[in-house]
């Protein structure tokens, strides 16, 4: 198993919620080569994603009537100290607590929110369970998170007051963009949507680090029911990235990093 240490902050976990776990594991094992180790809860069977040695997120067959109305989708969890801590700092930052504190076995603590612009994420506080071990630098493991929001400034005050993270905004690229840093830690970025984007709602979108940008779309496109949403595209001095839909709905990105990115 990899070395992968992950302090607070951090993205560490990868979770997607599906209406049909079966066919989202046969999607994502063909496109990125994944596995999967499967537990046993209470909620059902969780099948935790395996790759390069370690696992670094789950898929989760959503059923019963709670899940009513919910979309399939990709949810992001963000390590902290302590969950109950955060969700405070959350209502006094004028976000929402979609789900209270709760904890998940001996494995640790967990909450959803939504921010002030309406994104979705959820804070993990570990117990038995650290988070990802597979290495990030792996092709085929999650590599960047980004947020798309219509509040900048909304987004700004949110996630420095929650996660004491560093808003840094960039300049001279195809479209202004904002990396979140903690210290000398790059933790994700954000994008501020415009009408490209139509009515899409705010989100953080997780990005899969691959081989060759435009083989992946079109092995993609090879599945009944995935859709390009973003065709394959140049980010200059980044790399080549494109944004997909999988059969099931959930909305993902990948993107091969060019080789002098830092």
């Amino acid at each position: 198993m990899s070395d992968v240490t992950l302090t607070p902050g951090t993205f560490c976990w990868h979770e997607l919620s599906t209406r049909d776990a079966d066919g989202a594991q046969a999607f994502y094992g063909d496109l990125f080569g994944w596995g999967v180790n499967t537990d046993e809860t209470p909620m059902g069977p969780y099948h935790k994603w395996t790759h390069g040695g370690g696992e670094f997120g789950a898929v989760f067959g959503m059923d019963g009537p709670m899940f009513e109305g919910v979309p399939s989708h990709w949810m992001p969890y963000v390590l902290v100290t302590s969950v109950d801590a955060s969700v405070a700092k959350v209502k006094e930052l004028g976000g929402t607590v979609v789900m209270e504190p709760m904890d998940v076995m001996e494995h640790g603590r967990m909450a959803v929110l939504t921010d002030p612009t309406g994104a979705a994420v959820s804070l993990w506080e570990n117990k038995a369970h650290t988070g990802a071990s597979t290495d990030p630098t792996t092709t085929g493991a999650p590599i960047w998170t980004e947020l798309a929001t219509r509040d900048k400034d909304a987004a700004f005050a949110f996630y420095t007051g929650l996660f004491g993270w560093r808003a840094d905004e960039k300049s001279g690229g195809p479209m202004p963009y904002t990396e979140w840093w903690d210290g000398e830690n790059c933790r994700g970025g954000m994008i501020v949507m415009d009408e490209k984007m139509g009515d899409a709602p705010p989100h953080w979108l997780t990005y899969f680090s691959v081989d060759d940008c435009d083989a992946t779309v079109a092995k993609a496109s090879g599945h009944e029911g995935a859709s390009i949403c973003v065709p394959a595209m140049d980010i200059p001095g980044v790399g080549r990235m494109a944004v997909i839909t999988d059969p099931q709905g959930a909305t993902f990105a990948v993107i091969k990093m060019s080789a002098d990115h830092k």
